[in-house]
């Protein structure tokens, strides 16, 4: 834990500081006014921190500081200190997806539009982000109708080249041709560079001049030419559709709109150029600090133009709040610009709606993030400490195990093993048990045989030394869980004592009722409440473990009830069985047709035909 640097030998004046950990990473970057006043902020009551402020300080074991001449120097500082060092503490703008762009390869012979997502590459220029891949590839494909630039990858570009024939898109007038020479050097980067100009919001000029040779060739009566003008500049102008106009048509701003708890938050920025909303993208914001709306909004804007943004520097940026230290942050962004930039909260009109909008959408990224969060920590932790007391255990389970049987009347019976760890679901521990020694229905010898099975293995592991155990059952359970009520815990609790696991291996079962799961030593019920993280994480793993036995059941079955007539014919191995299963459309089918639909298959020898009709028609 660190401890507070001596009184007096920290400066009152602007600069930087970082926090530190035994191992010399930092933790965390921040910049003040004056160095005194922050860093004696955290030195104070404890209580009184956010848990992630705390945990920080926790961690840390250092603390330095950098003095620097004016609050602009310390920005910037900050800015590079947490490029260089990534510190796990500050606010961290996450994608919240992977953004679909439209590219082009500036730096090909011959550039080609293409959507992309991932990491930015050099030689490539970069439209968007915007919210879908689908919507972005129709508007491509109808800029392709105007701008005719090639489309194809490089292997198929040289294809063509080498067989001197174009593709498809040549002949539907989506591709100038390239390949095969139908166009000029000049005249397809002329394409490109119209193609690009109207991405980056000049839509004007590209209107006017299909407009004017759509008229000229009406006026020369060259009907065909004006047809396909007409065509160009009906397709143009459906892709401005696509582009709502929310402001005046010389006007670049990036709007930022953000939602969210005191933990995290979810923000969403919109580049709106030439008066059109261009791209969108969306960032989940962890919160490792107390910060008011003010701060969290600086932070924000910080980190988004700190990570070179996709469409530059705006003349005007758009925010729900005033931003703490907005004088400062426009200095720098006019800097980074060269050229002047305002950060503004708008009142009315319609910049005011077309925040609020984007407001709206950070509200509703936020709540899908939540809700799609089964990982969320703070729900796991809260379902596992919540375990803990209710089940009376000695520490959190952050292994749980739960098994569940399956079978149909005493056949193919099975049984299932699946593993949270953390409360997520560890899918490569998962394992299914064929049952070996059960006659007939009898739920109670089959758990017993799978949980007897397991946890031996667990001990022979155990005994080996570490560097040759083979890792399948190394781990026990924190908490056993058997699908029943009080004869399945029963037998989990009878076999967990015959190997002498009692001490180590606390088990429960879950009842047929969510609500009800029953312990060792007690007759009654414990009833979990409606709603809780813990009763959410049980339905979970029961769901799962349910599932999983079923499957495997069915897999069973499905290939008992396959090879219990076609199986061992001579002349039909497994080749021919699933081309013959395939023509009939099933086993059954198969057992159902007559000796002339089966020598009707010319693939299928007649004495193999024989032998099949009477394999299905033998008596049982």
């Amino acid at each position: 834990m660190v401890e507070r640097p001596p009184a007096g030998t920290i400066p009152d004046a602007p600069g930087s500081y970082q926090f530190r950990d035994a191992e010399g990473r930092v933790l965390y970057v921040g910049k003040a006014k004056s160095l005194r006043n922050r860093l004696n902020s955290y030195f104070g009551r404890r209580d009184r921190m956010i848990s992630r402020t705390a945990q920080m300080l926790d961690e840390a074991t250092d603390v330095e500081w950098i003095q620097v001449a004016n609050e602009l120097e310390a920005l910037m500082l900050e800015h590079t200190l947490i490029q260089e060092h990534s510190p796990r503490f500050n606010v961290d703008l996450k994608d919240d997806k992977s953004y679909p762009f439209l590219a082009i390869t500036t730096s090909e012979e011959w550039p080609r539009p293409m959507v992309t997502r991932g990491k930015r590459r050099r030689g490539i220029r970069y439209f968007g982000p915007y919210g879908h891949a689908g919507a972005i590839r129709e508007t491509l494909d109808l800029l392709l109708r105007t701008f005719p630039a090639r489309t194809c990858p490089d292997t198929k570009f040289r294809e063509h080249e080498r067989q001197g024939r174009p593709c498809l898109l040549f002949h539907i007038e989506k591709c100038s041709g390239p390949c095969v020479g139908e166009v000029s050097r000049e005249d397809y980067d002329e394409i490109v560079r119209e193609l690009i100009g109207f991405l980056e919001g000049d839509t004007d000029q590209v209107v006017d001049r299909l407009r004017a040779e759509m008229e000229a060739s009406s006026a020369a009566l060259e009907f065909e030419a004006a047809a396909r003008h007409r065509d160009r500049l009906s397709s143009v102008m459906r892709a401005l559709e696509k582009q709502q106009m929310v402001a005046a048509r010389s006007e670049d701003l990036d709007v930022f709109g953000l939602a969210g708890d005191d933990l995290e938050a979810a923000a969403q920025v919109f580049y709106v150029r030439k008066g059109r909303v261009v791209g969108r993208k969306g960032f989940v914001v962890e919160r490792a600090e107390d910060l008011d709306r003010g701060r969290l909004v600086a932070e924000v804007i910080s980190a988004h133009y700190r990570d070179d943004p996709p469409r530059g520097i705006p003349r005007q940026v758009l925010v729900p709040d005033e931003a703490s230290d907005g004088p400062l942050l426009e200095q720098w962004l006019s800097g980074e610009r060269e050229g002047p930039v305002t950060i503004r909260v708008p009142q009315r009109g319609d910049k005011r709606a077309l925040l609020e909008t984007v407001t709206r959408n950070a509200d509703e990224e936020f709540v899908r993030h939540r809700l799609k969060r089964a990982s969320d920590h703070n729900s796991r932790a809260r379902a596992l400490n919540e375990l803990q007391e209710a089940l009376l255990l000695p520490e959190a389970p952050l292994r749980i195990e739960c098994y569940d049987m399956s079978h149909l009347q005493g056949t193919d019976y099975v049984g299932s093993m699946v593993v949270l760890e953390d409360g997520l679901p560890r899918t490569s521990d998962y394992r299914r048990f064929r049952i070996r020694h059960v006659e007939g229905n009898d739920d109670y010898a089959a758990m017993a045989e799978v949980l007897t099975r397991r946890l031996t293995a667990f001990l022979e592991e155990q005994a080996m030394p570490v560097d040759e155990r083979p890792g399948r059952f190394a781990y026990p359970p924190q908490l056993l869980l058997v699908d029943g009520g009080k004869g399945q815990l029963g037998v989990a609790e009878r076999v967990v004592a015959d190997l002498g696991l009692t001490d180590r291996i606390p088990v429960a079962s879950l009842a047929k009722q969510f609500e009800e799961v029953f312990r060792p030593g007690s007759s009654e019920a414990i009833r979990l409440p409606r709603g809780s993280e813990a009763l959410y994480l049980l339905q979970r793993i029961r769901d799962e473990s349910h599932r999983f036995a079923i499957a495997y059941h069915r897999q069973l079955r499905s290939k008992r009830m396959t090879g219990s007539v076609l199986d061992g014919i001579t002349g039909l191995g497994p080749a021919r069985k699933k081309r013959l299963v395939s023509a009939f459309g099933g086993v059954r089918a198969v057992q159902r047709a007559s000796l002339e639909e089966l020598q009707a298959l010319s693939w299928l020898p007649d004495e193999v035909a024989e032998s099949v009709f009477d394999r299905a028609h033998r008596p049982s």
